[in-house]
């Protein structure tokens, strides 16, 4: 998957001097791995570059990550202090998060809370969600209901009250509702664009700095799907 920003159409969410927070679109990594393609990282801080005009070495702290394949709202750090603070702040869980998501199937009920145990297979870069703990598993627990039925697609919102690994995508998985595109997870066939439909909707936290009560909206994607919901 190749990646499709550039510092040019970053879609910019909210800034100032010590946070900046963007949309990103399928196919960004936020930070570098071994494929070597330009993370979403350094695409901002290209940005920071241009756009203050500054010499030398732009900082950037990555305060958390969203999975290549979905979309939504990425957090960065300006400044060290206010890395510090986030790093804390998603830490202690201290954050709202909502994310949407397009699923194949209707769920079992219209809203409900699952808690599952997750165990990570490194091998595969999966996690499976067991209903019992099992040996090295952690406890998932998210909150979602039903937002809208689409023509063969079921839009979900959901709430996370853990922070695992793939745990959207698995828990959902769980119950029998792959998400679309997600051929990982159970999906029968993969987007075109090599996405999933999870987009990270919403998130509210207090400014590390201001200590202002941000809430962020990030759009949903250019597509048919999303535009209905």
């Amino acid at each position: 998957m190749k990646i499709v920003s550039d510092s040019k159409n970053l879609q910019i969410l909210h800034e100032d001097n010590h946070i900046i927070v963007v949309n990103k679109r399928v196919g960004d990594i936020v930070q570098g791995d071994k494929t070597g393609d330009a993370p979403l990282s350094e695409i901002v801080k290209s940005y920071l570059k241009v756009a203050y005009n500054k010499p030398g070495e732009v900082f950037l702290g990555v305060v958390h990550r969203l999975d290549r394949p979905t979309t939504g709202i990425v957090v960065f750090a300006k400044t060290s202090k206010a890395l510090t603070r986030l790093n804390e702040t998603f830490k202690n869980r201290a954050t709202q998060k909502t994310y949407w998501a397009i699923v194949k199937n209707a769920p079992p009920k219209t809203e409900d809370t699952l808690v599952h145990f997750l165990k990570r297979n490194t091998k595969n870069n999966t996690s499976k969600a067991h209903l019992k703990e099992v040996p090295e598993s952690k406890e998932a627990k998210l909150s979602y209901k039903t937002i809208k039925k689409l023509d063969n697609y079921f839009a979900l919102e959901i709430d996370l009250h853990t922070g695992r690994h793939h745990q959207i995508r698995a828990q959902l998985t769980a119950i029998g509702c792959p998400i679309k595109g997600d051929l990982k997870y159970g999906f029968d066939r993969s987007n075109p664009n090599g996405g999933i439909h999870l987009h990270a909707r919403k998130l509210v936290l207090t400014h590390p700095v201001t200590k202002d009560l941000l809430e962020i909206i990030a759009p949903v994607p250019e597509d048919v799907l999303w535009k209905l919901v």
